[in-house]
């Protein structure tokens, strides 16, 4: 039994107990993981489901004495250029009825391979103020024997390549963007310049240019760029 405040109402915390506990009553008979978090504070975990909780082998007293940690020890780093702005746009908006999806790596330590999950998110609950104080996310991991699986990883991991590379890949002209899609796709120097109208000469200065800007002069990477970028 809650003690309420001389008006009677419950605090906001008891007001966060009772919603936790709602939540709590039905997370392990769902086929995922369930996570709370806290909007106010730096999306701080405030929940774990049971299946959760065995699959990262952590307890939820240890989710909160870890606190905001727990987003960068479970969690690959590089997908949270995909989810975080989704995230704050999600509180900005303050939409009851929203839900963002994206993709997180996770995975219980550091000897263990990163696993895909498929997350859907929404807003839980609002503070006294109605700005977002909850949020409840729901991950379902991608099952890596269904053979849509190494399509979905591979599209993933371009998409982490395309972020990351952004930078250097807008350095390049267009005329260095098509030099270098002929490039992986095999074509000699002399085959790109009778293609392009322009001399071998400039197609050698071409490629030795935008492996400069790329950093790289890797026939693997080139082609990453290119299929990450959408050149072949």
């Amino acid at each position: 039994m809650y003690e309420t405040n001389p008006l009677g109402k419950l605090s906001l915390k008891e007001k966060i107990e009772l919603k936790i506990a709602e939540i709590d009553a039905v997370a392990n008979d769902l086929p995922g993981v369930v996570i709370i978090h806290n909007l106010q504070n730096e999306l701080t975990p405030e929940y774990l489901s049971p299946r959760g909780e065995r699959y990262l082998g952590i307890s939820n007293e240890e989710l909160r004495r870890i606190g905001n940690e727990y987003n960068y020890k479970y969690f690959n780093p590089e997908d949270a250029n995909d989810y975080v702005p989704k995230v704050f746009g999600l509180m900005e908006r303050n939409d009851e009825n929203e839900i963002v999806s994206f993709f997180q790596q996770v995975r219980p330590s550091e000897n263990d391979p990163w696993t895909w999950h498929l997350s859907t998110m929404k807003i839980l609950m609002r503070d006294d103020e109605g700005a977002p104080l909850l949020s409840i996310t729901f991950a379902a991991p991608i099952d890596p024997l269904h053979h849509v699986t190494t399509k979905v990883t591979k599209l993933l991991e371009e998409n982490n390549f395309l972020r990351k590379n952004f930078h250097k890949f807008r350095m390049l002209s267009d005329r260095e963007q098509e030099v270098l899609r002929a490039q992986v796709l095999g074509k000699s120097a002399s085959e790109t310049a009778e293609e392009l109208f322009i001399s071998v000469a400039t197609v050698e200065t071409h490629r030795r240019n935008l492996k400069k800007k790329l950093k790289t002069s890797s026939s693997f990477e080139l082609t990453q760029y290119a299929r990450a970028f959408d050149l072949i």
